[in-house]
């Protein structure tokens, strides 16, 4: 029980004792005797008792040894440190444990220092005490030192009271002196300042701002500070950037003057920069293009160079003057009257520039030289855009053109000016940045108002008026390449306002032209046609007069207004800076338009009117032969004007003779249909008797129509004797031909159904005629009987019916033998149901009257049988008539079947 409750208390180094003294009452108070195990227990906490006690008195030992060490630092550390620091260090010893040791350790080392400080005082008494005794010696000697510098003092101020008057007298000398030369220099540095601002106010008067800027600049800068800080100083400071504002302000208004003088007088200044370059491409029209250029530029180029040397000589004008003359702004007067002999004044001698360059050089003074370019280019711009505005009636007159361009001439020469006189106002990229801008709005002003133009002469004076425009421009050194590029485009323009007044002369030349051979009557007149039109012929040449040449008024009008429109194009390709290739080619296409479009278009009118007579087709036909011929004429004639052999390489020919050769053929085409018209026409009075009886006593007599026709055809073909032969002979056989075709259509009409002998004969008869004319050769060059072949087609049918020939034609159809080779089976077969239909009517309605009509007869002559009666005979022939003409249809419809396959 014992040892469990011992347990209970735990071995800690605290409750040690006390667990003791618990064992020792409770062994005490036990009946038992003691135990022997509590007893070594006892025995052994006792050890260990004393050895924690032990450990504790060491560790006590070396924790007052420590403190000791911590307040020794503590007290070394208050006496080396300033009392004003020593708080953190005592804070730190009431912080800890053992304050009252560290109040026992002050304590000593106070009376330590205490006494220390007893032992020095002790040592250092006796000098002290006598140190004390010579100061008691010393204060005597003082007293009669005192006594002396008080006596002296006082005879030294009596002696001195006139020496002082004497000084006083003289400061007042001196102060009075230093006045006089203050007043002096003050005056010398007042005076200038009056002088300064008294020529500033003359300046003023006078106008002359730009020298007064210079003075007030001098006056603030330089008079001004010597000067000083006067009244009238500190007014004349007040005034001067009034002063400086008002001469700014008088030169803007003077360069808005100059800028509106300018833009009123523009097209003057233009007129005379272009009077100077037309006068110098006069001078200049003797040399070559490379030439003129170069010697058009010098001159404008040296005035450029001594008008900018005049302006830099005065500008360095040593009395401060601006670079130019201080009048008024505006253009200078020149007189109207001048004589033509004089030399043309210069753009720089119409303007005074003065106003430009003083406002650039006070605003250079005033630090506001770039306000001043920019307000000066943005105003240009503004009138640059004006300028470029071209009124909306320009185009209706040369006047308003020229007005046009003289007031962009005149800007630009301006700032050309501008460029070349002042450094920086305006540069070169600026002008040409306005440049830029002019180009592209004259070039859409020039095609939008040229397009309103049909005059050729207002487009070639515009063009001569544009090439002046650009040659001007380029002695100023701007670009115009583009402008003249413009003048290509407007070529093809013109190009076509001269085919359309081309095209207007032709059609008057054709309307006023007699369609006849020219009358020529005297060798003055036959010289006169010769030298309009080349005509080369040596047999008209040997004829006697009077005599006519083979062509009509036409010929010579055309080929001279072929001449004139050369020489029209011609001058619209001068001083296009083109090579004379480029000028033959475009001559040469132009020529080409006006022949395939123009000429073409015209003659094709001419010859398409209602009212063209066969007459005057031949005669257009003859006149343009002669034109083809001189087409080479044409081809040399340009060649000379442009100096361009004909025979170089990659040149554009004339189209003229394919030109002249389409119309040939469109009037000879137009004569074949005239003539087959007029052919129409008679045959329109043709009014045959389909039912007609076979005339006994003899052929019946030729129809009136075609005795009329033929007689026309004979007169006609007389006409055609100028004509090319192959012409005429073409068409005299279109007419027999038509004549032929027209016939073989009559008696194939579908609306003839019945056709007797009668009516074949009085056609055979009409077509003998017709052979009978061909025969006759009506025109000449057809070999043998060629013409004759337009009537064969007519003539075999003709004879296969008459002659009743079928058994012949049957047995060598389709041999190139045949006798009726150019008879058709389709043919023969609708004109054979069309007279059978014919025979079988007559001879019904004989049968039915009881005798044949006089004169009746029939297809096939068939006499009565024998010792039959009339009615008997009379079937028995109708019978064996109609079993022969069945046989014919059959076998002509099986060689249709024969064909068809």
């Amino acid at each position: 029980m014992s040892i469990f409750k011992l347990r209970s208390f735990g071995l800690h180094q605290n409750n040690i004792k006390p667990t003791l003294w618990f064992l020792l009452h409770d062994a005490r108070s036990s009946s038992s005797e003691p135990d022997t195990q509590l007893l070594l227990l006892l025995l052994h906490l006792l050890l260990l008792f004393l050895l924690l006690l032990n450990q504790t008195r060491a560790t006590c030992r070396m924790a007052s040894v420590e403190t000791a060490a911590e307040h020794e630092r503590i007290l070394r550390e208050i006496e080396s440190t300033d009392t004003n620091c020593i708080g953190p260090t005592l804070r730190s010893v009431y912080d800890g444990q053992e304050h009252g040791l560290f109040m026992d350790k002050l304590d000593v080392r106070i009376r330590n220092h205490d006494r220390e400080i007893e032992k020095m005082c002790n040592h250092h008494f006796q000098g002290f005490v006598d140190s004390i005794t010579e100061l008691l010696k010393v204060r005597g000697e003082a007293q009669k030192l005192k006594s002396q510098v008080t006596e002296t003092n006082k005879s030294l101020q009596d002696d001195g009271k006139d020496l002082m008057n004497s000084m006083e007298e003289l400061k007042q000398c001196r102060v009075q002196q230093r006045n006089i030369a203050t007043t002096i220099d003050k005056l010398s540095h007042c005076l200038p300042v009056l002088e300064m601002y008294s020529k500033l106010q003359e300046q003023m008067r006078q106008k002359r701002y730009y020298p007064a800027l210079r003075t007030l600049e001098q006056l603030e800068h330089t008079c001004l500070p010597r000067a000083g800080q006067y009244r009238f100083c500190s007014i004349m400071a007040e005034n001067i950037p009034k002063l400086r504002t008002q001469i700014r302000d008088t030169a803007m208004t003077q360069l808005r003057d100059f800028l509106e003088s300018i833009r009123k007088h523009s097209d003057k200044i233009g007129e005379t920069a272009i009077k100077q370059a037309q006068v110098q491409r006069s001078l200049d029209s003797s040399v070559s293009t490379q030439q003129r250029a170069l010697i058009g530029r010098r001159p404008r180029k040296e005035v450029l160079a001594a008008l900018a040397a005049a302006t830099h000589q005065q500008r360095s004008d040593g009395q401060g003057d601006s670079p130019a003359s201080e009048q008024d702004s505006g253009i200078l007067d020149v007189e109207d009257e001048e004589d033509e002999d004089e030399e043309v004044p210069g753009a720089h001698d119409l303007v005074d520039f003065s106003p430009v360059y003083s406002c650039l050089h006070i605003y250079t003074v005033l630090g506001l030289r770039d306000v001043f370019e920019n307000y000066y280019r943005k105003q240009r711009r503004k009138q640059a855009r004006l300028v470029l505005q071209p009124h909306s009636n320009m185009h209706e007159t040369l006047e308003g053109y020229r007005r046009y361009f003289n007031q962009i001439v005149g800007f630009f020469v301006v700032e050309d000016h501008i460029l070349h006189t002042t450094q920086g106002l305006v540069n070169r990229a600026y002008v040409e940045e306005l440049w830029e801008l002019a180009l592209s709005k004259i070039i859409a002003a020039l095609r939008t108002h040229s397009s309103y133009c049909d005059d050729p002469d207002l487009v070639l004076d515009l063009k001569n008026l544009i090439v002046l425009f650009a040659d001007t421009l380029q002695g100023y050194g701007f670009p115009v390449s583009q402008l003249f590029d413009m003048l290509l485009e407007m070529r093809d323009q013109y190009g076509e306002i001269l085919l359309k007044k081309w095209n207007l002369t032709f059609r008057q030349v054709l309307d006023q032209d007699n369609f006849s051979p020219i009358p020529v009557s005297t060798e003055q007149e036959y010289k006169h046609y010769t030298s309009q039109f080349p005509l080369q012929d040596p047999e008209l040449d040997k004829l006697p007069f009077p005599k006519k040449l083979p062509f009509s008024e036409f010929v010579p009008k055309v080929y001279c207004q072929l001449k004139e429109f050369i020489y029209a194009c011609l001058k619209y390709s001068e001083d296009l800076h083109l090579s004379s290739t480029e000028v033959d080619d475009m001559i040469r296409k132009s020529t080409n338009l006006l022949l395939t479009r123009t000429l073409s278009h015209c003659l094709q009118y001419a010859i398409k009117k209602k009212n063209v007579g066969l007459a005057e087709l031949v005669q257009v036909i003859i006149n343009t032969t002669h034109l083809e011929q001189s087409c080479h004429f044409l081809e040399e004639f340009i060649s000379n004007i442009t100096n361009v052999p004909p025979d170089t390489a990659n040149a554009t020919k004339l189209y003229g003779t394919s030109t002249f050769k389409d119309a040939r053929h469109a009037a000879e085409a137009e004569i074949y249909t005239n003539l087959n018209a007029k052919i129409d026409q008679f045959l329109q009075l043709a009014d045959y008797d389909w039912m007609a009886a076979v005339q006994t006593g003899g052929t019946p007599a030729t129809s009136d129509y075609l005795i009329d026709l033929i007689a026309f055809l004979k007169s006609t073909f007389s006409v055609f004797t100028n004509l090319p032969g192959k012409v005429a002979q073409t068409a005299c056989m279109s007419a027999c031909k038509h004549i032929s075709t027209s016939l073989m259509q009559l008696l194939l009409d579908p609306e003839v159904r019945q056709i007797s002998m009668g009516a074949l004969h009085q056609l055979n008869t009409d077509v003998k005629e017709c052979e009978s004319f061909a025969r006759a050769g009506p025109v000449a060059g057809f070999q043998g009987d060629t013409l004759l072949l337009a009537f064969s087609d007519l003539r075999q049918l003709l004879e296969l019916f008459t002659q009743w020939d079928w058994s012949t034609y049957l047995a060598d159809y389709g041999k190139p033998t045949c006798k009726y080779l150019r008879v058709n089976p389709h043919t023969a077969l609708a004109l054979l149901e069309n007279t059978v239909r014919s025979t079988f009517l007559n001879q019904g309605q004989r049968f039915l009257s009881g005798a044949p009509e006089k004169g009746q007869g029939s297809l096939v002559s068939l006499s009565p049988p024998p010792g039959g009666s009339t009615l008997l005979g009379f079937r028995k022939t109708d019978r064996d008539r109609q079993k022969l003409i069945d046989t014919i249809i059959k076998q002509l419809r099986n060689l249709i079947a024969q064909h068809h396959t």
